[in-house]
Parts: C-alpha cells; sequence; structure tokens
C-alpha cells in the first residue's frame, strides 16, 4: 500500500479507533492475551525502541501502528513502569513526518547537555531514531533511510523533533537504520552502532549532532542469511576483567528459521569492535525472541528486552485487537562454559512480585494457574518432557534428549495460519554449565525456557483454543510451580 492510501486510511480509522491510554472495560482479557509480558491495548506492535531509565521510570518506546493489527506507518509508541512488571501506555511519543516514518532507534540521557537540547537545568533526553521515507524507497533510491533526533525537556514524556534532521545521512547503502548511541566516557563521545545491511558501522559523535565514521565489523563473520538490523554495544564484568558485548538481530537466518538475535564477545577501543572468538552464538535459540536491546542508564546491570515473535508469521498470528508483545525483561551476565565465554539471561527478579504461594505438582495435575514459573532440576535421565495441556487433545511439549532442548508445539492449538509455524525448534544444552535448574515462564500464550544457567533461552507462542490446564512429567519426579498474578 502506497503513503497516500496509508494516510487515507488512517483519518479513515481515526473515528473508529480507540487510541493509547484510552480505557476499556474489556482490555486485555482477550484470547491469548499475555498477562506478564507488555502488548499494547490494541493494534500492531514490533521492535522495542528508545528504551531508558531516567529518574526512577523505565521508559519503553516501540514501533507501532495505531490504525490497525499489521505492520504500517512506523510511529514510536510510549509505555512507562517503575518496575519493568506493570506497564501503563502513554499516548503515541512519535509520529511520520515529511522526512518519513518513525523507524527503530534509542535513547540516552545527555547529563552534560553535550547537544545542547537542554534548557534551564533541564537534563535532556536524546531519542536517535531512523527516518524512512517511503517516497524514496518506492522511487528506487538507495538513500531512503537516515538518522534523526528528537528531544525531551520533561523525562521522556512529551518530545521535539530536532529542526537540524537528520543529522547523519546515508550514503547510499539501502539498510542503513536502528542507531543504538551509547556515551563513550574514555574519550568523551557518543558511540553509534548502526546496522548496514550485513554488518554494523561505528559513527561517533561529541554532541549527536555531527557525526564521522570510525570503522565497520561483520563482513566476514556470524551469521549472514539475512539482513542486520537492531544492534546493541554494552560492557559485562566477568571474573573482574570487562567484555564489550555486540548483539546483532537477523531477519531472516535464525537457527529455528526466520528472526532471531546473535551475539559477539570482544574488545572495544572506541573505534574498532574486536571479537576474541568466531563462534556463532545466539541470545535466545526459540523461534520467537528478535529486536531484542538493553536499555540505557541503568549502571552496571543489563537488562534486555525483545519483540516476542518471529517475522515469519508475526501478521499471521490469531489475535483479533491486538497483534504481538514484548518478552519478558530479562538480566544479562556473563559465564564460561567450555572455554567460550556465553552470555547469560534469566528473568528480573522484579518478576516475583507477581509470585503467589508455590506448590510442587507431580505428573496428571489438572489444574494449572494461568501464568506461572515452573522450575525443576536437570533429572540424571537424558531424555525428559514437560507435556502441558487441555482437554481439546492439545498439547505443549518442552522437552530434552541427546540433541539438546526442544520445544515443539505441533499440536498446540492453531498452527495452520502459517506452514513453519508447527515446526519442532531446536536448541543446544551445555552439558558443563555451572547451574542444574531449570526455569520455564509460562504465560496464556507464550513460554520462555531458561536453561544451563541462562546459557541457553528458548521463547516460543502458540495459540490453544483453551488454556492448558494439566501438566504431564516424563522421567521426572516433580516440578515446582509459582504461580503469577496478572500485571494487568
Amino acid at each position: 500500500m502506497n503513503i497516500k492510501k496509508w494516510i487515507a486510511a488512517g483519518c479513515l480509522l481515526l473515528a473508529f479507533v480507540r487510541l493509547p491510554g484510552q480505557s476499556s472495560t474489556n482490555s486485555y482479557k482477550e484470547q491469548y492475551r499475555p498477562q506478564l509480558h507488555f502488548s499494547p491495548q490494541q493494534h500492531w506492535i514490533n521492535d522495542p525502541n528508545g528504551m531508558v531509565f531516567f529518574k526512577g521510570t523505565y521508559h519503553l518506546f516501540f514501533q507501532y501502528y495505531p490504525y490497525g493489527i499489521t505492520w504500517g506507518p512506523m510511529h514510536w509508541g510510549h509505555a512507562i513502569s517503575k518496575d519493568m512488571v506493570h506497564w501503563k501506555e502513554l499516548p503515541i511519543a512519535l509520529y511520520p513526518d515529511s522526512l518519513g516514518f518513525i523507524f527503530s532507534g534509542s535513547a540516552v540521557v545527555d547529563s552534560n547537555n553535550t547537544s545542547g537540547f537542554g534548557s534551564k537545568g533541564k537534563t535532556p533526553l536524546v531519542a536517535i531514531f531512523t527516518h524512512h521515507d517511503p517516497k524514496g524507497e518506492k522511487a528506487g533510491k538507495e538513500n531512503f533511510q537516515n538518522q534523526s533526533l528528537a528531544y525531551s525537556l520533561d523525562g521522556g514524556y512529551s518530545w521535539t523533533k530536532y529542526t537540524g534532521n537528520p543529522v547523519l545521512k546515508n550514503p547510499g547503502i539501502r539498510d542503513f537504520r536502528d542507531p543504538k548511541v551509547i556515551w563513550y566516557p574514555t574519550k568523551k563521545k557518543w558511540v553509534m552502532t548502526l546496522a548496514t545491511k550485513d554488518r554494523i558501522t561505528f559513527y561517533s559523535s561529541p554532541n549527536l549532532k555531527e557525526w564521522k565514521k570510525e570503522s565497520e565489523f561483520g563482513k566476514r563473520i556470524g551469521a549472514h542469511n539475512g539482513v542486520w538490523e537492531c544492534p546493541d554495544l554494552f560492557t559485562l564484568r566477568l571474573n573482574g576483567k570487562i567484555y564489550w558485548i555486540l548483539t546483532v538481530n537477523l531477519n531472516p537466518g535464525g537457527p529455528n528459521g526466520g528472526s532471531a538475535t546473535q551475539y559477539f564477545v570482544g574488545k572495544f577501543d572506541g573505534s574498532t569492535f574486536t571479537p576474541i572468538s568466531d563462534v556463532t552464538k545466539w541470545v535466545d535459540y526459540g523461534p520467537d525472541e528478535y529486536a531484542g536491546v538493553t536499555w540505557s542508564n541503568t549502571g552496571s546491570r543489563k537488562i534486555f528486552l525483545g519483540w516476542m515473535t518471529n517475522w515469519d508469521y508475526a501478521s499471521q498470528v490469531p489475535t483479533e485487537k491486538w497483534r504481538n508483545a514484548m518478552t519478558i525483561p530479562r538480566e544479562l551476565a556473563l559465564t564460561e562454559i567450555d572455554g567460550q565465554i556465553r552470555l547469560t539471561s534469566n528473568p528480573v527478579t522484579e518478576l516475583m512480585k507477581l509470585a503467589q504461594p508455590a506448590m510442587d505438582v507431580a505428573s496428571g495435575f489438572a489444574k494449572l494457574p494461568g501464568q506461572y514459573i515452573l522450575k525443576f532440576d536437570k533429572p540424571k535421565a537424558e531424555n525428559y518432557q514437560i507435556i502441558l495441556s487441555n482437554g481439546q487433545g492439545e498439547q505443549l511439549v518442552i522437552g530434552c534428549d541427546k540433541k539438546g532442548y526442544y520445544i515443539n508445539r505441533s499440536r498446540s492449538g492453531k498452527v495452520n495460519f502459517n506452514p513453519g509455524f508447527a515446526k519442532i525448534a531446536v536448541a543446544p544444552r551445555f552439558a558443563n554449565a555451572k547451574s542444574r535448574d531449570i526455569k520455564l515462564v509460562v504465560d496464556r500464550s507464550s513460554v520462555e525456557l531458561f536453561a544451563d544457567g541462562g546459557a541457553t533461552i528458548m521463547t516460543g507462542i502458540f495459540f490453544p483454543s483453551r488454556p492448558y490446564n494439566r501438566i504431564e512429567l516424563k522421567s521426572i519426579k516433580q516440578v515446582r510451580i509459582t504461580p503469577l498474578r496478572s500485571i494487568w
């Protein structure tokens, strides 16, 4: 659909849709609606954007189309939280304009007012995003994506676009987007990590307005079966040593098909990223985590959030008023397994605010709560399964065999909306991982598996006709289930 038709459709729908922030007595009660994960009250959502922590508030911006449940001209939606668990959706933060749609990006706290946007002692928050020009794209140009700024002087609640946009013009690269910006204190400059076709390009700036190219990374390393998108660059410590982590989202080409997030561990000197290993590693091996990035301004704590679906079928999943959600926020760390430094992810501890009394459950239990954390220690048997089912013969199977972990949703409910959805998803297991416990975060239409101390993660969505209320265990004596209250 061209831009004129999109605008016309949007104007027509304005009279009929409920915009973000307006209440609804039936909000968050629809079939499949996540009760632990952020999803918009209605309409389409994709990449998390501009995630920034400021004065006790976590800001989550996201790719949003407010006039339908399929992808359209992108806006930045907005939600806030004090704990990353309970969310309040706010009015749209950034609208498309004459320079194009508002694609993905990041936000920073400009504490030193390097940008000059600060006024009367107010610290500016600065959003750096991709302007996507649909007219240029339609005309066959290569430079239709450019980087632009917006700033906020009220803590992220209202935004003003910079009159000098774009601040980084496209040199002629068709895929030139998704800027993630950090402050590099050693050299007192901002560093932008930008996805450029099938690699990463680093830029630097003293003031967020003037940028120069520093280096490129990724031409001959990592997975390259798709376009690189939504990168991130941050540090983590292991045994007192600082490592730089570069995450890169890829579509297609993930380990289970479609979109996924890979990562590299290495060194960064403010100009060049140098990996310490050429092994391709994945943040999440499941089919349903993408575009994941971290919050800025959280100090040494690195908190990751992804889009909980797959581009192969994101526009086809059988929801009606809303489409797609975010993963559980995950805290990142490093570990060493078999000589390789690996990234680990685990649910943020704040999730336990929702906890109700835990119970030990054996096979045959038939009163599963709507959403919960399930934990158990790895059994001695190499083959084991957890089967969640309902009275309609639908079941989700999570298990492990000699090859690794897997999620089998071939009989999980509605699966025929996409020919690849019922495929069994697999992930490696790390036998020498220090931790033996396995956690599942189960929601109304999703499961997130955290195994091997968080070195193996799998996220999968599903759509049963009725909630799974029964559990069967194979080669596992019992599991501990902690019911969780709804965040809504």
